[in-house]
């Protein structure tokens, strides 16, 4: 993992450029991935870096231009096959042959909260693939990451629908149990974390790891206690076949769905019993878009129409990954930092916000940062991604999604 050293230092001649450009790209003409300073990863991908003068010191950017508008080019989810599990962004990019990418959303990495519960490795908000539904969000109160700007939410994601085109939106989940006494509602899709009196869902998608960690805490406090009121119900070909009074572990079959509930959840699982039949519906609802999405992660919005969020931080400076759209949805810009000890200091998210709108973006989007904050891209000739910056942490940290660029030769 190397960075061409000294490359694009002359940060103030960069950006000046860029700010000059500022204008248009309100109006929605972003700087073109020729502009000078980026180098072409393949066709419709372009790569650069440069310094940012910030508040607690200079920064370093790692930024992708990708034009969606590029019949050869298209963005996908990075994920390692499971919702509750992670691999690192390269060998994502590898393994899924994407040509650049960078880290994803915010995810459940620790529970030191709840002596002998694991952390399931899973993410926050939604999650979809290849059209695919992998998860819904988990309650506020349940998510990892800085606080949300005021008016946001877990289920804020950044999606490409399948028309091609790049938003910001919002996705809800809707979704039931119905029994043959009841229909009940649904309140989570492979989540690490279940609001507090209700029933979710969890599907081959979710992989191996307990599900205990979905009766943990509460809508508002990620720390509260483990409710001791559960229940699971596993129901196989719309047929309940067991049911345990505590959530476990273990791969689930294509064909199975497991439900697991909380406090009331529980009591109304409990009613069921084997040999009854049980019809599970889910699905995520879009807020904006009419296109069905083709690709949808989480985070949160940082710049809507090419104002910032009010209320955004502007004290906390972290290392950060991010991602904007412009050209009215026709293409991404992918920004992570670089964490070695002479960038560290980072940005706020209000410089952020700002970083964004000066690359051309309309909208902007702050996914995880910190240690998980990586950018990779293949060299020239390459058929393996190389790490463009220097994670904080000294080397790549495990993540469970990222954003994809796919581009055809």
């Amino acid at each position: 993992m190397t960075r061409r050293a000294g490359r694009l230092r002359t940060a103030l001649t960069v950006f000046a450029a860029w700010s000059a450009l500022a204008g248009g790209a309100l109006a929605g003409a972003a700087p073109a991935s020729g502009t000078p300073g980026f180098s072409r990863i393949a066709p419709g991908v372009s790569y650069t870096e440069f310094d940012i003068p910030a508040a607690k010191g200079v920064a370093h950017a790692h930024v992708l231009s990708v034009d969606l508008r590029n019949p050869r080019v298209s963005v996908d989810l990075l994920h390692p096959g499971a919702v509750a599990a992670r691999s690192t962004v390269s060998q994502l990019a590898d393994a899924q042959g994407a040509v650049a990418g960078v880290n994803g959303d915010f995810f459940n990495i620790t529970e030191t909260q709840h002596p002998g519960v694991e952390a399931t490795g899973a993410s926050v908000g939604p999650a979809v693939a290849n059209g695919h539904t992998l998860k819904a969000a988990v309650p506020d109160g349940q998510r990892f990451g800085p606080a949300l700007p005021p008016g946001t939410s877990t289920k804020d994601v950044l999606g490409v629908g399948t028309d091609g085109r790049a938003l910001l939106d919002s996705l809800a989940l809707d979704g039931s149990v119905a029994t043959t006494e009841a229909t009940l509602p649904l309140g989570g899709l492979n989540q690490y974390a279940l609001p507090v009196g209700s029933v979710g869902a969890f599907t081959a998608d979710w992989g191996q790891a307990s599900r205990v960690r979905a009766t943990c805490g509460t809508d508002t406090d990620r720390a509260a206690p483990c409710t001791s009121d559960t229940y699971e119900v596993t129901v196989q070909d719309g047929q309940v076949v067991s049911a345990a009074d505590t959530p476990g572990s273990g791969p689930i079959a294509p064909d199975t769905t497991v439900l697991v509930g909380r406090e009331t959840g529980a009591q109304q699982l409990r009613k069921l019993s084997v040999g009854e039949r049980v019809e599970v519906r889910h699905r995520l609802v879009a807020a904006a878009s009419k296109t069905p999405y083709h690709f949808a992660v989480g985070g949160y919005p940082v710049l809507r129409g090419g104002r910032p969020l009010a209320g955004l931080d502007d004290v906390t400076a972290a290392v950060r990954t991010a991602a904007g759209v412009s050209d009215g949805g026709g293409r991404l810009w992918l920004l992570a930092l670089d964490g070695a000890p002479e960038f560290r200091s980072g940005l706020t998210v209000a410089e952020v916000a700002a970083t964004m709108k000066e690359l051309g973006s309309a909208d902007a989007f702050s996914l995880d940062g910190g240690g998980s904050s990586t950018l990779v891209a293949r060299e020239p000739g390459s058929s393996t991604a190389t790490v463009r910056n220097h994670p904080s942490g000294g080397a790549e940290r495990p993540v469970p999604n990222g954003i994809g660029v796919f581009s055809k030769v």
